[in-house]
C-alpha cells in the first residue's frame, strides 16, 4: 500500500471516529420539558398521537454510534411531542436503522 493511500485511510477513519459521536439534533427549549416514560406510567394520561423519528444511522459506509443515533431520535421525538402539545413520550418499539416510533401523551392537566 502506498503512503498516500494509507494516509487517506487513516484520515478517513479519524474523521469518522470524530463524527460518529457527534449529535446534530438540537433539543429545543420546549423539548427539554418532555419526559420519556413506560406504558404502565401513562395510564391516566391523554393520548395525543404517534410520531416516528429518524436520523442517519450511517454516514457513507461507516456506522454511527448507536448511543448517538438513539439520542438524536429521542431529541427529535421530544421536539415533535412539544409541537403536538404533549409532555410525555413512550417508545413503541426498538430503534431500527435510525428510526423509532413513540406515542405522545399529555399527562399534566390531561
Amino acid at each position: 500500500m502506498n503512503g498516500a493511500r494509507l494516509l487517506t485511510i487513516v484520515f478517513g477513519v479519524a474523521i469518522m471516529s470524530m463524527v460518529s459521536g457527534c449529535t446534530w439534533v438540537e433539543l429545543k427549549p420546549q423539548g427539554e420539558k418532555i419526559r420519556m416514560l413506560t406504558p404502565p406510567e401513562v395510564g391516566r394520561c391523554k393520548f395525543l398521537g404517534r410520531i416516528t423519528s429518524n436520523t442517519a444511522a450511517t454516514i457513507g459506509i461507516f456506522a454511527r454510534s448507536k448511543d448517538t443515533v438513539q439520542e438524536e431520535v429521542e431529541r427529535l421525538a421530544r421536539n415533535n411531542a412539544a409541537d403536538m402539545g404533549g409532555d410525555t413520550i413512550v417508545p413503541t418499539g426498538p430503534l431500527i436503522d435510525g428510526e423509532q416510533s413513540f406515542n405522545v401523551y399529555r399527562c399534566i392537566n390531561p
